[in-house]
C-alpha cells in the first residue's frame, strides 16, 4: 500500500505535488483554526457556567450555614396567648388597628384580618414582626389602591408549630 501510494506521487509532474502539497498545508491549517476557534467558543460558554455554579455554590454555602444555625438555636416556645390578643396588640404597635376592617378567629392557632387603605411599608414592617412574634402568614391577597402606595389586605395568620 504504502509503495503504491509513493508510486502515485512520484507519477506526479513536480508542479503537481506542489499544488498538492500547497492544498494538504491550506487545508491543514484550516482545520487547525476551526478546532482553534471551537475550543475558544466551548472555553466562552465553560466560563459562564462556571461563574453561575459559582454563584450557586456560594448560595448554597449560605444556606446551609444558615440551616446550621437554625437547627442548633432551641425550638421557640409557643406563646399561650390568644392569638387573637396577639394580632391586635402587634396592629396596635404597628399603628394599623384603625385599619382594621374585620378580625376573624378560625380556633385558637388561626385568625383572619381584613384591612382597610393601608401603607405597603407599614404592612410588610408588621408581617416581619408577627413572624419574629412565631406567627405566619398563611394565605394574603393584597389589592392596590389608587392611592400611591397604599394597599388593601385580606390575610390568614397561623400560629408557628
Amino acid at each position: 500500500m504504502r509503495a503504491r501510494l509513493l508510486g502515485l506521487w512520484q507519477s506526479r509532474t513536480p508542479r503537481e505535488r506542489a499544488v498538492l502539497g500547497l492544498l494538504v498545508a491550506v487545508a491543514g491549517v484550516a482545520a487547525y483554526l476551526w478546532l482553534i476557534q471551537a475550543a475558544s467558543e466551548a472555553r466562552h460558554r465553560l466560563g459562564g457556567s462556571v461563574a453561575m455554579l459559582r454563584a450557586q455554590a456560594v448560595m448554597l454555602n449560605t444556606q446551609s450555614l444558615e440551616y446550621e444555625r437554625l437547627h442548633a438555636a432551641p425550638p421557640a416556645t409557643r406563646s399561650r396567648s390568644d392569638l387573637r390578643a396577639l394580632v391586635q396588640a402587634q396592629a396596635g404597635a404597628a399603628g394599623l388597628a384603625s385599619s382594621i376592617v374585620r378580625m376573624d378567629s378560625s380556633g385558637a392557632d388561626q385568625v383572619q384580618v381584613a384591612l382597610g387603605a393601608v401603607p405597603f411599608a407599614r404592612w410588610l414592617a408588621w408581617v416581619a414582626n408577627l413572624q419574629a412574634q412565631q406567627v405566619r402568614l398563611g394565605t394574603c391577597r393584597i389589592e392596590a389602591l389608587s392611592a400611591p402606595g397604599m394597599v388593601s389586605v385580606t390575610a390568614t395568620f397561623l400560629r408557628a408549630r
